[in-house]
This record gives C-alpha cells, structure tokens and sequence, in this order.
C-alpha cells in the first residue's frame, strides 16, 4: 500500500474464488451500494478491514497451481520491478516462482519474502502471526498492568512495523539496482522487527543485563509519567524533569509543596517513591473533569494529553485541519472513508487514485497488458485458470 501511494503499480494477485483471507474477516464492512457491478454480486460485502489496508492497488485473480496460470505469473515477473510475497519459507520455490526461479526470468527483480521468522533458522518453515510473535520477541511481557497478566497490543503492532521496515528495504533495494542494474532478495520477518522494536528495552538487557517488567502507562525511570484518571476520563501526563514537575506541581495541581518535598524534588527521589507520589496526584486530578485539565496543561511545557476514543480521534482539531481522511468512490460500496497516506511532500499529501479492489476486478485489463488476446481471456476463465 505504502509503494503504491507513491505511485507505483501494485498488483494484487490473488486466489481465484475467495482472494485475501482479509477479504472474510468481517463484521464490519460495507454496505453493498445499489449500482454494484452484476459481475461481483456473488461476492460478500467488503470487510473494513480489507479496506484498510488495499486503497491505490489492482486485483486480478490467478490459479497459479496450472500451467496456463504459472504462464501469466511468469509474463508478470518479467515486466515487474518488485515482487512481494508472503508465503511460509520455500513454500513458493516448491511450486517454481522461488527467488532463483524468478531471477533467471527477470535479472533486475526485487524479490521481496515476508515471513514469521526468515529464510533460515530453526523456526524457518513455521508460520508467523502477529499476535504469537507479540509473546515470542518480548513486547507481549512489557505490555500491561504490573500486577496484570501480559497483553497484547491494541492493533497488530508487529505485523505493521514489518511492513515499514519492508518498505524501506524496497526502497533502498531500487536505489541499489538503479546503480549495479542487479535486483536483490530481501528477506524480512516478524519475530526479527519486532525484536528490533523493543528498542530501548533490548538495549538495557543487552548492556545492563537488565529484565524488562511491565509497567503499564508508566515509566520505569520517569515520574509522574503515565495515565492519570480524572473526573471523567484520562490524561496522559509525562513531566520528564524536575523543572516541568516543579511546574506541573506549582501552577497546574496547585500543591506547591510536591516540589519541595524531598522524596518528590528528584526524580530519582519520585521513583523511589512513585506508588506515593502517583495517588498524591490522581487524588488532586479526580477533582475536576478532564477539560478543565486540558486547560490548566495548556502552554506551560509540561507534555500532556487525552486519552481520547476513536471518534475523538477522528473529531481532534488537528486531524481535520491536516485532514487525515480522505473519501473515495468504491465500485462496490459506494463512498468510502479511509485514512489519508500519512506522508507529505512539499506540503501535498499523496492523492489515493483507486479505491482498494473487489476481487478480480482488473485481472481482464491486466491479462490484455500481459498480451493476451479476448479469447485466450475468456477461455481462461472458463478453465477457471483466472
């Protein structure tokens, strides 16, 4: 999604009956507009959650497992710059469109293998999902409350941070063939960029020797720095020196005398003291709402902010003034909101040009790109092949 919001030409080929696995993970999805093409009606309604994640691509449906439909894969792979696949390790060079197969089609192709723990290794050929690797490479064990059992993240945090890394990957790999004229195999996976995502906490064990607990909202070296409740709702609040606290204490709480205290003028006296400390200051906020916060927070350098819903995501004031969304006319389901391409560049943010796809819904213009005539087209289809 990222390359085509860029304007690439990104093919989605996919299985002849069903498509995407996402493409049945529903409810949500859309309604079914009244003028929906004759030709997609034998299809389900469009999950949201497909939609999410497919806008600015095409979709043509390909039995690769026959001949004629290994033939299609192979003009495709010779006109293509970038390949990006998602099957379990070797599973796509036992069927002949693995990475030394393509190369000797195409010299200059990027292949791109996204898998659960990469090409080698014990774990090589076992299937990756996000939420398994969220416990396997350490971040389900930092996530929650202390005295809570472990928790996953609120989106599939690993599988997106593969797909950020990948991108980059690919993006170098086409500076790097536009200077040797050769393509190059990339290898990414889950469980390596979500180790890579602990960041901070990997470097403590690895230099401290130091375990990871979790920690909730909260920091494990800064306080206050957490979720605080208030009358109705939350705040997250992260005073990261003594002089923001000082302020935080002076003229926000109006408890000058947190800021003198010894066990509370260090930060290292209030992490010693945090469990104090954190009920001193959720007592004072859960006398007001969480408006009246807002507004005392407001200006005075000490980082804050709402824990806000979606809806209120959505509604925040810079979300519509950077105008985050962006609505698009579906084939299938009418007018559509999706999340806007987060990237600008000079100041124009990139445009979605096509809705995401219903299943085979451009695999005819595709195969006459391809050079197949309207026959070869129709008895294809009939074969079942596309």
């Amino acid at each position: 999604m990222l390359l085509a919001d860029l304007g690439a030409d990104v093919i989605k080929v996919e299985e002849v009956t069903r498509g995407d696995d996402t493409r049945s993970w529903l409810p949500p999805s859309a309604p079914i507009a009244p003028n929906s093409p004759e030709n997609a009606s034998h299809l389900p309604p469009e999950s949201a959650y497909f939609l999410a994640v497919n806008r600015n691509k095409r979709s043509m449906t390909v039995n690769f497992k026959t001949s004629s439909g290994m033939e299609i894969m192979h003009r495709l792979i010779k006109q293509s710059d970038v390949l990006v696949e998602n099957y379990v390790t070797g599973k796509l060079a036992s069927m002949g469109l693995g990475y030394e197969d393509c190369k000797k089609l195409n010299p200059r192709l990027i292949y791109t293998s996204i898998t659960g723990y990469g090409q080698t290794g014990p774990y090589s050929e076992a299937a990756g999902y996000d939420v398994i690797i969220e416990g396997e490479a350490g971040l389900m064990h930092i996530t929650g409350e202390p005295d809570g059992p472990p928790c996953k993240v609120g989106v599939a945090a690993t599988d997106v941070a593969t797909g950020l890394y990948t991108h980059g990957a690919i993006m170098a790999a086409i500076i790097s063939r536009h200077k040797t004229g050769k393509g190059v195999w990339i290898d990414c996976n889950l469980f390596e960029s979500q180790i890579a995502g602990l960041a901070n906490i990997a470097s403590n064990y690895l230099i401290a020797g130091k375990e990871a607990s979790r920690h909730g909202t909260a920091h494990p070296s800064i306080v206050p720095y957490q979720v605080f409740p208030c009358k109705d709702g939350f705040l997250m609040i992260g005073a990261g020196n003594d002089r923001q606290f000082k302020v935080m204490a002076e003229n926000i709480l109006q408890q000058p005398s947190l800021a003198t205290d010894t066990k509370f003028s260090t930060n290292a006296a209030r992490v010693a003291n945090r469990t104090e400390l954190v009920e001193l200051i959720a007592n004072v906020l859960m006398e007001q709402n969480r408006e009246y916060w807002l507004e005392r927070f407001q200006g005075l350098g000490v980082p804050f902010g709402p824990i806000n819903n979606i809806q209120q995501t959505f509604e925040h004031p810079q979300a519509v003034a950077r105008g985050i969304t962006v609505e698009v006319e579906h084939a299938r389901a009418g007018k559509i909101k999706l999340v806007a391409p987060a990237v600008t560049y000079n100041g124009q943010r990139m445009p979605v040009n096509r809705p995401p796809p219903w299943l085979s819904q451009h695999t005819v213009e595709i195969m006459e790109e391809l050079g197949y005539s309207s026959e070869d087209i129709e008895r294809l289809q009939r074969q079942n092949v596309i």
